[in-house]
């Protein structure tokens, strides 16, 4: 069970470090090309039904850490696809303040 642990703890790792790249190219190039909402959406419901199967003891409790920082980084390219949707559709982007 330790060593099955460990590696999920690899695989999320390895995911987190792949999400950075991706929001930085979002956030600088401004545009949806090359993503798909489904595709993220998928992502975060995999990574909620992992979050999921750690609360009902499948899991060692460390492991809510990777699951809830790596769905953290796919919502935040979600919100960066839908601003960058209003960015190419000439919308004004919403003031928050």
């Amino acid at each position: 069970m330790l060593l099955s642990n460990l590696f999920e703890t690899l695989m999320l790792i390895c995911f987190a470090a792949a999400w950075p790249p991706a929001l930085y190219k979002s956030w600088t190039g401004r545009t949806r090309k090359g993503k798909s909402l489904l595709f993220l959406i998928i992502i975060v419901i995999g990574y909620f039904s992992g979050i999921i199967k750690v609360l009902l003891g499948s899991g060692h409790p460390y492991l809510l850490v990777p699951y809830t920082f790596d769905m953290t980084l796919v919502i935040c390219d979600i919100f960066l696809y839908y601003r960058n949707y209003r960015i190419e559709e000439g919308r004004p982007l919403p003031h928050l303040g």
